[in-house]
């Protein structure tokens, strides 16, 4: 039981970045166990969604055609039907609200371990699994028993899978057992005005900023970066910008292609958010900042004067 099962997750019509970082997680852990990858597209439009996730690495995908949104019931009842029809060892769900409602259902319908919200894994005679606890203040190791297992795992960790696949594509009809709830529709919730995970390039603000009056100043800068505007938790707390602008591990987890943080500390708490991005480049007058120790770029200096010279600079 060496293979390995990769679902997918997808919303609105789209499946989400974290089903290409997932491929990629999967792809790692069935190299350390010397089995095939395997991906599942379950609902929705899954001609596009299995032709989406056919990357380089994946060795068959799996289409279950049921409904067009998720679906607790026909989750939990795809991925039993996959894990009989693949003998995968290992399940590999994303760590959202959608994978957390139906893993844990799937690991009770078949008594297997569950692990969730992984960071790394290692494969060596045995699973081991990286996790963090403590606000990420501590990573810890899990040594799974027994050779299945499902695990989640967390949004921003893998880089995305890329590439062009060759791999097989297999339709499965699965039957899905009648229960009480049943979705009827999806209506999105205030989720504001921009979505910073789609972001390419986003201007972080934090603490150093001093005063609301002065988030004009980082504006500007984004404005002339053709960028998104960001912030730590503090700025959200103060109310200064709104919940759906927060970066952070009780905020939103963000990969993009540039971060620049201003006149943020680092807090493990707003690490955990944006350790992903590319390339960070952080502004800060405390030169041990915790911030520097993850940038790629880093500026000493009063954001006062620096952004200023960048707004200069590139509008």
């Amino acid at each position: 039981m060496s293979d390995v099962l990769v679902v997918s997750e997808h919303r609105r019509g789209g499946l989400r970045d974290v089903s290409y970082e997932a491929i990629t997680a999967g792809r790692e852990l069935a190299d350390a166990q010397g089995g095939d990858l395997h991906v599942a597209a379950i609902s929705g439009d899954i001609d596009q969604f299995a032709d989406d996730l056919n990357r380089e690495g994946v060795d068959a995908v799996h289409a279950v055609s049921n409904g067009e949104e998720f679906d607790h019931n026909v989750y939990q009842s795809a991925v039993g039907a996959l894990l009989e029809q693949t003998d995968a060892g290992t399940v590999v769900i994303p760590n959202s609200v959608n994978g957390l409602d139906y893993a844990p259902a799937v690991a009770e319908a078949h008594g297997l371990p569950l692990v969730t919200d992984a960071i790394g894994f290692a494969y060596d005679d045995g699973l081991t699994v990286t996790r963090e606890m403590y606000g990420s203040k501590v990573e810890t190791t899990v040594d799974v028993d027994g050779d299945r297992h499902v695990l989640t795992v967390r949004g921003g960790e893998w880089a995305p899978a890329e590439g062009v696949g060759d791999a097989p594509v297999e339709s499965l009809e699965v039957d899905h057992p009648e229960s009480g709830a049943r979705v009827t529709g999806f209506e999105e919730v205030g989720g504001g005005d921009v979505d910073i995970a789609d972001a390419d390039v986003l201007v972080s603000v934090g603490r150093g900023i001093e005063d609301e009056e002065n988030l004009e100043l980082v504006e500007e800068l984004a404005d002339a970066l053709g960028a998104t505007l960001s912030a730590s938790r503090p700025i959200v707390d103060n109310g200064w910008l709104p919940k759906n602008r927060q970066v952070g591990q009780s905020g939103k987890v963000v990969t993009p292609d540039v971060y620049i943080a201003v006149g943020i500390s680092g807090a493990v708490q707003h690490v955990a958010g944006m350790k992903g991005s590319d390339t960070i480049v952080a502004i800060n007058t405390d030169p041990n900042a915790p911030i520097f120790d993850i940038a790629d770029y880093g500026i000493v200096g009063d954001l006062f004067d620096v952004v200023p010279e960048l707004i200069d600079e590139f509008a």
